[in-house]
């Protein structure tokens, strides 16, 4: 079981490397329009901000909260943010769940912009809680990669660094796994073909990237900073839930107790922590927990996202999560109503 177990949650958090990689690439080089483009009207902020939060990961919640802190955005576009975004988790429910998972991310769009329009109505000053606007966040600064520099190729090759050597050593042994069926789907379904096409990419971007792109993004932030939580909450989740339901019957207890468990999956939400939240993804694919449960978990929790809103304005940290925590409760609870 240990072993099936440590199997799965490599498979999850390689897919989450893909994903982390992607966004990561793709952001560096157009990190320039996307600051051209921030800011606006207050409807624009809105779905800027469900945009941004509805990307896997943190950075479009750190994008938004610095906004934020300087004045260029409103509460309320905060709040949509947070509603639309699942942090880390969100990768994971992709690799698991992708059509869900997407209609999820769909429903958090939705939910977050009307969230973020409600509170702006009652808070006629959206800036009134920020106090100053001097403040140093955590933040990718402006700056243009040249991540396929082909006069430096056979150098990078010749003068490979350890990063770069292990990295490379990594992705093509995962790729030779994927492609001989060692590990992931025996057949030639979805999975298997996005996993290789992951590795291939991958590989392609760790070996051709500069070596500032690789330590700085690659592996001091995805390797260094996320890909150990995320592999070592979501080992432990699957444990846990394997254990559970080999010793207990808690389906059924989850079945009788439902507005119990959605009161557990709001108050986890609460932690600005990615992790936690991957026990009601675990256990919604599982078939333990209904989709009502995971997207209240959804719609509270923001990963990392709300963590550098601490030091712009803890009024506007309490704020944000306490309207986070009445709509995924609400929201939670029609859900357990109508499914």
């Amino acid at each position: 079981m240990i072993i099936n177990v440590l199997i799965q949650a490599v498979m999850i958090s390689t897919f989450v490397f893909f994903m982390m990689l992607l966004i990561e690439y793709v952001n560096v080089q157009t990190e320039e329009k996307w600051q051209k483009s921030l800011g606006g009207s207050r409807w624009k902020q809105y779905f800027l901000g469900a945009f941004l939060g509805a990307a896997p990961g943190c950075l479009g919640a750190f994008v938004v909260v610095s906004l934020y802190s300087h004045g260029m955005m409103s509460i309320g576009a905060v709040v949509t943010t947070m509603i639309a975004t699942s942090g880390d988790e969100a990768f994971v429910m992709f690799s698991l769940f992708p059509m869900k998972a997407l209609w999820i991310t769909g429903v958090l769009f939705v939910v977050g912009i009307a969230a973020g329009v409600i509170t702006d109505f009652f808070f006629k000053d959206p800036h009134f809680l920020i106090g100053s606007t001097d403040h140093d966040l955590p933040f990718h600064k402006k700056e243009v990669c040249h991540c396929f520099p082909k006069d430096k190729l056979l150098y990078q090759i010749k003068n490979i660094s350890f990063e770069r050597a292990l990295l490379m050593g990594f992705l093509s042994l995962f790729l030779v796994l994927i492609l001989t069926g060692s590990m992931g789907p025996a057949a030639w379904n979805w999975k298997r073909i996005t996993f290789a096409a992951g590795s291939l990419f991958s590989l392609f971007v760790v070996s051709t990237v500069p070596d500032h792109f690789l330590k700085e993004h690659l592996w001091e932030h995805i390797l260094k900073q996320h890909l150990p939580r995320i592999f070592l909450w979501t080992f432990g989740t699957l444990l846990v839930v394997h254990f559970l339901e080999g010793y207990m019957d808690i389906e059924s207890w989850i079945q009788s107790n439902l507005l119990i468990m959605l009161i557990i999956a709001v108050l986890v939400g609460i932690i600005p922590e990615s992790g936690p939240h991957l026990i009601f993804v675990a256990m919604f694919m599982k078939g333990t927990v209904p989709i009502s449960i995971l997207l209240a978990s959804s719609i509270v929790q923001d990963g990392h996202g709300m963590l550098p809103m601490l030091s712009v304005s803890k009024r506007s940290f309490i704020y944000v999560k306490l309207v986070n925590v009445i709509v995924g409760f609400l929201i939670g609870l029609i859900g357990l109503k109508l499914f």
